[in-house]
């Protein structure tokens, strides 16, 4: 099956290019990041991924470089590949009931199959350093909130549809929470040189933690 990306011209300096799912954009824009490290990719101010796009902004010749992305056979993402944030948290989400009732699990077994995971930052958005994370296989897909909360705490870790995520900070949200980080994380600093921890291509892995004070640390 062909993985060759659709590129489509955006406006006089950039390239919108599309892929079949998020896991293909992910590679396609590792592809793109290892090239211009190598000097093999002609000059590019940004590059942005998406859902399923990757956008170049800041392209000199926008018509040459589309050939010759049009030609690109985009192989998945190696499993190695990227950085690794680990993520303690302690599954006691305000939506842990709903979640184990949807997967058809215990509340306790909850944590234990969200942390089983290794996940990917696809991109990035909605609010600094909320990254969209891929990795939980399609049969735990849930739905987002039928009525999303005017505020969710910074460190909250939810799901959504195919995705995982750690909010930032406090914003309003419709994910999922099924659990938080005990101290949380500065996931965005605009000082530190790459201001986004969970940045796209970074690995994420989920450590169950006890809740302060009490617990064993494990989680059935």
């Amino acid at each position: 099956m062909s993985t060759a990306p659709v590129v489509r011209v955006a406006g006089r300096h950039a390239l919108l290019v599309e892929l079949p799912d998020a896991e293909r954009a992910g590679a396609f824009h590792a592809g793109l990041l290892r090239s211009r490290a190598a000097g093999t990719l002609p000059p590019v101010a940004e590059i942005v991924p998406g859902a399923r796009t990757v956008l170049l902004d800041g392209v000199p010749d926008p018509d040459a470089l589309a050939r010759e992305l049009a030609s690109w056979d985009v192989p998945p993402a190696a499993a190695g590949d990227g950085d690794v944030v680990t993520i303690p948290v302690v599954y006691d989400g305000p939506d842990l009931a709903d979640v184990a009732a949807l997967w058809g699990v215990s509340e306790a077994e909850v944590g234990a199959r969200h942390a089983a995971y290794t996940y990917r930052v696809a991109f990035c958005g909605f609010a600094p350093g909320f990254g969209y994370l891929t990795g939980l296989p399609e049969s735990l897909h849930v739905p987002r909130r039928a009525t999303p909360r005017t505020r969710v705490p910074a460190g909250a870790v939810a799901v959504a549809g195919p995705y995982s995520a750690v909010y930032p900070r406090a914003t309003p949200g419709g994910w999922q929470i099924i659990g938080t980080m005990p101290d949380p994380l500065p996931l965005w600093d605009p000082d530190r040189e790459r201001a986004a921890l969970l940045s796209p291509g970074t690995r994420v892995e989920f450590a169950p933690t006890a809740p302060p004070g009490g617990g064993d640390g494990e989680t059935p």
